[in-house]
């Protein structure tokens, strides 16, 4: 075993070199919008036979370099950029956490935390934390994964383990839950739509792969869990800590003052809790969709999940600070916010670069082709029921390294996969169930996810010589043994006959 660990460790350090070789996040990014335009312009010479599920055209590469497509793409690079999803949320989220944690409220509370929980479950209660942050859209990537490294370094842990065990929960886990999320709809939605292609009168229950999240999330917790203390956290015994973040563990003993600030900061986020409940709860509020759904992706509360975290932690972060003593008038609040955005000046240079790619490599056709490509092969590869599955779990884990959104990759591949296995007896329910596994499973080892230079951020922060390379490599060993387990346990679990979810099942008709 300590021979295979060892191969273990060397390889994922050259492919950690090899990473951090490449060149600057942001250049790399650069680079590949090159790539992106240079690929279009050939591509686009070249006729496809594929049809675009969405619009029944054939796929059309555009050609990216072409007058009437490169104006218009630097006419709106601002837009672009601005309108890069992850910006808005990291930055909104910062300025409340920034005040927090200026004024000593997170150490304070995790202080306390680290006072009441036992030092080996600390990965598998951040795991489970980051795994329920999906309920809240993407509260985990600027949540739950900065406060992995906190938690570990306070706890006297490498921070970059902590990091790495909530990137696993909230990303390389994203179709797991304890609890039902906006996702479920979003893809019970497109699976019927292409369900109906063959039956028109099939309805699929949005909670239809509700009971194989839930075990999932045990199997994610296991996996994490193992992975972090037995192979992530030794590797990682002589990587030193020299970031920005090297000395902000907390330590030592709560003040009398300090704990008394932090029970009227807890008061205060209990308050706050309380009236988002009760204004929430009635069945007209304000907060619901207009089918009166609280969870729905289009219903005020899951849109304003972002704002609610910056209130929610700029309002106990201002009761800490003056209860404390550590603030003493409205600039200290100020202060706070403009330390938490000087610290994203380079994750704002990276989602520029990243934020053009994207939005190139969208706009040239470049990602359905290799999406309905990939579809096509597996489609007359004629394989078996079981095979055939875990080929759409590869299938999904590969389109996932070139197109990040859940729901894009699914409203391309589903009209060929539901109808294919419908016609050889499989329900829409299992054919889900398949495309969430492999749609978790590569999020946290490619650069292209935009959320990833942000994982680069926080490792940065602590490693200075962090890379891509070194996610990569932190990352690898969670992506592999997902895939591979997290496989085995959908064909486990169809063989045993287990229940997926409300108003599912394994058959058709």
């Amino acid at each position: 075993m300590s021979v295979e660990r060892s191969a273990l460790t060397r390889a994922l350090d050259a492919i950690e070199r090899i990473g951090n070789r490449l060149p600057d996040p942001a250049v790399l990014f650069a680079v590949l919008l090159l790539v992106v335009l240079i690929l279009s312009a050939w591509l686009a010479t070249l006729s496809f036979d594929q049809l675009d599920p969405r619009t029944g055209a054939p796929v059309i590469v555009k050609n990216m370099l072409q007058g009437d497509n490169l104006t218009p793409f630097f006419a709106q690079m601002v837009a672009t950029f601005v309108g890069f999803h992850p910006l808005g949320v990291v930055l909104v989220a910062m300025l409340g956490i920034g005040v927090a944690d200026h004024a000593g409220f997170i150490n304070a509370g995790l202080k306390a935390l680290l006072a009441v929980t036992a030092k080996w479950l600390l990965t598998p209660m951040l795991i489970t934390v980051a795994i329920v942050s999906h309920t809240a859209a993407d509260a985990g990537y600027v949540l739950v994964i900065p406060l992995g490294g906190v938690i570990f370094m306070a706890a006297g842990r490498h921070p970059l383990a902590g990091i790495a065990a909530a990137f696993a929960g909230v990303s390389g886990g994203f179709s797991a839950n304890f609890v039902p999320s906006a996702l479920d709809p979003l893809l019970a939605g497109l699976t019927q739509a292409a369900a109906q292609l063959i039956d028109p009168g099939i309805t699929i229950n949005p909670l239809n792969n509700w009971f194989f999240t839930m075990s999932s999330s045990l199997l994610i917790i296991g996996v994490g869990w193992f992975l972090t203390d037995r192979v992530i956290e030794p590797r990682l015994a002589a990587t030193v800590v020299d970031g920005e973040l090297a000395g902000d563990a907390p330590g030592g003993e709560l003040s009398q003052r300090e704990r008394r600030a932090l029970r009227w900061a807890l008061a205060s986020i209990l308050v706050g809790i309380g009236l988002l409940v009760a204004t929430a709860w009635p069945a007209g509020s304000p907060w619901r969709s207009a089918e009166g759904a609280l969870t729905a992706s289009a219903s005020p509360l899951m849109q304003a999940i972002v704002p609610l975290i910056f209130v929610l932690f700029l309002v106990p972060g201002v009761v800490f600070g003056y209860v404390s003593g550590r603030f003493s008038s409205h600039r200290d609040v100020i202060e706070g916010m403009s330390k938490s955005m000087s610290a994203m000046g380079y994750y704002l240079v990276m989602a520029f670069f990243a934020a053009q790619f994207i939005a190139a490599f969208g706009q040239s056709g470049l990602g359905v082709l290799l999406a309905l490509e990939g579809a096509a092969w597996l489609r007359e590869s004629g394989l078996p029921a079981g095979a055939t599955l875990t080929g759409i779990v590869l299938l999904s884990g590969m389109v996932n390294l070139v197109v990040g959104s859940a729901s894009a990759k699914w409203a391309l591949i589903a009209p060929v996969f539901v109808p294919m296995l419908m016609q050889v007896g499989l329900s829409p329910d299992l054919t889900q169930a398949a495309y969430r596994v492999g749609d978790s499973t590569t999020n946290i080892v490619t650069p292209l996810m935009p959320y990833f230079p942000l994982i680069v951020l926080f490792c940065r922060r602590y490693v200075q010589s962090s890379g891509i390379g070194t996610v990569v490599a932190l990352m690898l060993p969670y992506s592999v043994a997902l895939l591979v387990l997290w496989t085995a346990f959908l064909l486990g679990y169809w063989a045993l006959g287990l229940p997926l979810g409300l108003g599912a099942g394994y058959g058709y008709p």
